[in-house]
């Protein structure tokens, strides 16, 4: 199990910021370089976003344009969070701060509130299911478990939307909210809660938000004192931005513009919870010099997997559906997705046991295959079937890797080890890093070489160690002289970025938590009416948006691919259910959902014009690009540029490109920039094989972009002419 893109543990540091750029793709880098002003990257799954706008970061770090303590990049999850902190780590990045809306509010909060308000502040809770419940019986309110979890994500829905409890009726009438008790009653029980939390002198989540905007709106001094700190903003995920994030991040900002924000519509799965893709999907209109990025390379899944991705999205209806990313798989081809119809629900898990075992006796690790749902409540029989068929396996969601308790304690004993080990038996024999570890958790944690039969706490705590012997042997490959007290600092670095390191079973997880993660095997189980579409799932916006998490589901895998569903819920019931509507024309067999069809957007790059008004044109959907020789369809950048295959007989004319390589050298030191900021070596040799005479075909040229037609086109047309420049040519 990985975050969005494949690399290895241990990466070598580039040693300059040119080197930062190496290996990303035309518009990967078009983000790491455009460090100015508002951008825009619209970026689809498994599209190397998080490498992307990492790169971004690193790039400005390492170039001396950004200053690390000046960037905040912000995202929704620590998980998420922490990878980022990993991965500029990696890039020889350090100082930059990579936190949670949450995390990073908080933190001015703490900061900040002895002099706004004075005293100390009050006490976070972690939970705030016991203090509506305490809400609800002084007000003489019974609610069982179910009613008390729906009334406390009612009141985070309002918080998040900025909604006071009076206003509550109307406002959960607007959004088209299923309240779980009479509307009028649960705005009762939500002022008891802000008054019960005010009696105690306690805040929640969401009130770390709200009071960090209130302070940085009423005190002017303070939000300067904020914004000195932080000049350069990276928002991931924008899609899942609530109203109240976005004005902690708008009065972050003030008048600034100096933000980039990555997100895709189509991943829009958190609606409940306050989020909305509208600030994603607005914000050319809010910054009309933006720049836009589009994303659509998918190196993550087959061919297959992507045409099936694309396929639920053509389909789609609504504002998001209009934005939609048309993939396009990077990847050579794999197998088809299998698609399988059960008796019953017990039945469609031990298929999919049976399945995965042959999958893993076949080579495939545990930790790279992945079973996911719709609800948490069908995780039992699954973790049922792979039990018995000796499968191991890790719930998603459960408690984090560092926080375990058999993690912890051997990071005791692997500390002591480092400082001591010359006067313990147990590492006499050890001689390497990998043997170390072993005998360190053999003697302390009770490691053994075998796991230990069957399933539960045991095999779970084995797998932890397990996972720590692994991580040692990968740093060991890495870093041949690597010691133990490396080994300890690599994992006290880990547990600060919460980067966990894989644990060696296959993952069960709702399709919420799979958000952000792929494996090489999915298997998307209960893809049937009634749970995808969940039953409660009622308006348009409602089902769109179960489509879009099986969207998300989908695109979680990187070669194969298993959709199933049961006929009914147990052994001998009746056979009342079928198939999703979303596979409707899809899967072997059926025809599609009638509906109306989006345009996709395909990929690249749109500048914006400061101060323009109007509508934004819209980018024309690309055709598959051809080899001039030979005819074959062409995926690879490099020979996209140009227009060729790589080993197809190149014409390119070389004392034309040695001319146009001289030239750009010039141009690049009057722009103070980098050789490939004016054309890279592809593009170059491309209009080198082309030779254009006119400024129509120069820009027919993959590379050359409008901007770059305007300020080089020129130069260009007159190098190939066989002219000589005009003097102070090709500057903006």
């Amino acid at each position: 199990m990985t975050a969005a893109t494949h690399s290895t543990l241990f990466p070598r540091v580039p040693d300059s910021a040119d080197a930062v750029l190496e290996g990303l793709d035309p518009e990967q880098r078009e983000v790491a370089t455009a460090l100015h002003g508002p951008v825009c990257v619209l970026a689809g799954a498994g599209t190397g976003k998080t490498r992307a706008i990492t790169h971004r970061i690193a790039y400005g770090v390492r170039a001396g344009i950004l200053h690390p303590s000046s960037v905040l990049a912000v995202t929704f999850t620590n998980r998420a969070a922490g990878e980022m902190r990993g991965r500029l780590r990696q890039l020889g990045t350090q100082g930059v701060q990579a936190r949670t809306f949450h995390s990073a509010a908080l933190r001015q909060l703490q900061y900040f509130w002895p002099k706004a308000i004075g005293g100390s502040m009050p006490r976070l809770v972690d939970r705030k299911i016991q203090l509506v419940a305490d809400a609800a019986a002084a007000l003489g309110t019974r609610l069982d478990r179910n009613e008390l979890r729906d009334v406390t994500a009612e009141i985070e829905w309002c918080k998040v939307t900025q909604t006071v409890p009076a206003d509550y009726p109307y406002a959960a009438a607007k959004a088209g909210r299923e309240a779980p008790r009479d509307p009028a009653e649960i705005a009762h029980l939500y002022a008891a809660y802000e008054d019960l939390k005010r009696d105690r002198a306690v805040i929640d989540f969401e009130d770390v938000l709200l009071l960090t905007v209130a302070i940085l709106q009423d005190r002017h001094d303070i939000a300067e004192q904020v914004r000195a700190q932080y000049q350069h903003f990276v928002v991931d995920e924008y899609q899942d931005v609530s109203p109240l994030q976005q004005r902690l991040l708008d009065l972050w900002l003030g008048d600034r513009d100096n933000l980039c924000v990555v997100g895709d519509a189509s991943q829009t799965i958190y609606s409940f919870t306050g989020a909305t893709p509208d600030h994603l999907l607005d914000f050319r209109a809010r910054h009309p010099g933006a720049t836009v990025v589009k994303l659509v390379r998918d190196y993550r899944s087959t061919p297959q997997v992507v045409h099936l991705a694309n396929g639920l999205l053509a389909q789609a209806r609504g504002r998001a559906a209009g934005h939609r990313l048309e993939l396009v798989s990077q990847r050579p081809p794999g197998p088809e997705p299998v698609y399988t119809e059960y008796t019953d629900e017990p039945a469609e898990a031990e298929g999919a046991a049976r399945r995965i075992r042959e999958l893993i006796d076949a080579g495939v690790p545990a930790a790279e295959i992945a079973v996911l749902f719709r609800t948490n409540s069908q995780s039992e029989t699954y973790e049922q079937a792979l039990a018995d068929a000796g499968v191991p396996y890790q719930l998603r969601g459960a408690e984090r890797f560092f926080d375990r308790p058999e993690v912890r304690k051997a990071g005791i004993a692997l500390r002591g080890a480092a400082r001591f080990g010359g006067n313990d038996s147990l590492l006499d024999q050890a001689v390497d890093l990998p043997s170390q570890v072993r005998a360190v958790l053999s003697g302390e944690g009770g490691w053994t070489s075998e796991p230990p039969a069957g399933s539960g706490a045991v095999r779970e705590r084995w797998e932890s160690l397990a996972a720590l012997v692994n991580l040692a042997h990968d740093l060991a490959a890495a870093r041949p002289a690597a010691t133990l007290g490396d080994f300890v600092a690599e994992l006290d670095e880990r547990a600060s970025a919460q980067h966990a390191p894989t644990v060696q079973g296959v993952t069960l997880a709702s399709l919420h938590a799979a958000k952000g993660l792929e494996w090489d095997a999915v298997f998307l189980v209960g893809v049937a009416e009634g749970m995808l579409p969940i039953t409660y799932a009622r308006t348009d916006e409602q089902i769109e948006e179960e489509r879009r998490l099986l969207y998300v589901g989908v695109t979680r895998a990187r070669e194969r691919l298993h959709l199933s569903w049961s006929l009914s819920r147990s052994p001998g019931g009746r056979p009342s259910r079928r198939a999703s509507r979303f596979l409707d024309g899809l899967r072997p067999g059926t025809t599609p959902t009638v509906g109306r069809s989006a345009a996709a957007a395909a990929g690249g790059v749109e500048r914006g014009t400061a101060g323009g008004t109007g509508a934004v044109p819209r980018r024309a959907q690309r055709t598959p690009a051809r080899c001039r020789v030979c005819g074959r369809t062409l995926t690879d950048a490099g020979e996209m540029k140009l227009m060729r295959c790589e080993d197809c007989p190149s014409d390119m004319d070389e004392g034309l490109y040695e001319r146009l390589r001289e030239w750009r050298a010039v141009q690049a030191e009057r722009s103070g920039q980098p050789d490939f900021c004016v054309f890279t070596d592809r593009t170059l040799m491309a209009i080198a094989e082309a030779c254009p005479e006119n400024t129509a075909e120069l820009a027919r040229i993959p590379g050359v972009l409008s901007r770059k037609l305007r300020s080089y086109g020129a130069d260009v047309l007159a190098i190939c002419a066989g002219q000589e420049c005009e003097e102070g040519g090709g500057r903006d």
